[in-house]
């Protein structure tokens, strides 16, 4: 990943990569045959990494970090360099089955509730005639279960191996466990599989495109509230950032 094309939002980076180099990313990853972690930045990722040092650390070593969130799009723009696409876990997994299923990749399905990551692998497996599903398990983040996880992964083969334990646990979880695991695509995709396996429905696409999914969801879970507040503290701190930038700047042509 080039290094200019990344920018950085309340110090987290962010590559700045559209979905069709996404997807020709993961082709080379998987030819080269080395493991790496792709990380699904959204807004309350960003906040969290203010506070959780581990987490910020877990961002800031992962070998792709996609533009989930819409707020980060905003954001970018208010900083001046608008990000060209927001790529999301839960549209990237079908497309990776959809590619999959005709150049031979394996997947592997790991985390979610009882049963769902099976469910998950029996409608892409409709979805798209000839995948490969290597293997599916529930298990656990708990770092005591590592060593058996990482060797029910090893012994199926997987080419990409998607965990959904939800932020930050499976993040945190891929990144201590990455090389061991030798997969060459990793990656975080939160409640994906919930929407594949139809336990949790989607926001309509009018909403996506509007980029108020995250009010879809709080009026499914609203349990969810608290970690919304992530939202307008993260609009806030990009504010104060860019204000603070302009001031800045002010202050260095004043000095000349």
């Amino acid at each position: 990943m080039a290094k200019q094309k990344a920018l950085r939002i309340l110090g987290v980076r962010i590559d700045d990569v559209t979905t069709k180099e996404t997807l020709e990313t993961f082709d080379a990853w998987i030819a080269e045959g080395t493991p790496h972690q792709v990380v699904t930045v959204n807004p309350e990722f960003v906040m969290r990494a203010q506070q959780d040092r581990e987490f910020a650390v877990v961002l800031e070593e992962a070998s792709l970090a996609l533009p989930d969130g819409q707020g980060l799009l905003h954001a970018s723009q208010v900083m001046g360099r608008p990000l060209r696409e927001r790529v999301t876990g839960s549209d990237t997994l079908p497309l990776v089955a959809k590619r999959a299923s005709s150049r031979g990749y394996r997947l592997f399905l790991l985390g979610a509730g009882p049963g769902v990551a099976e469910r998950a692998a029996q409608k892409l497996t409709n979805d798209c005639p000839g995948l490969q599903i290597a293997g599916t398990y529930a298990g656990s983040p708990d770092p005591t279960e590592d060593a058996v996880i990482v060797a029910r992964i090893k012994s199926a083969h997987p080419d990409v191996l998607f965990v959904a334990y939800g932020a930050p646990q499976q993040d945190l979880w891929i990144n201590r466990n990455l090389e061991n695991l030798g997969v060459p695509v990793c990656m975080g995709i939160g409640g994906a599989f919930d929407f594949v396996a139809g336990v949790t429905r989607r926001a309509p696409v009018w909403m996506r495109r509007l980029g108020v999914e995250w009010l879809y969801r709080l009026l499914q879970e609203p349990w969810r509230w608290r970690r919304m507040l992530a939202l307008p503290r993260f609009v806030l701190a990009v504010l104060r950032e860019r204000l603070s930038g302009n001031r800045r700047r002010s202050t260095c042509v004043e000095s000349r």
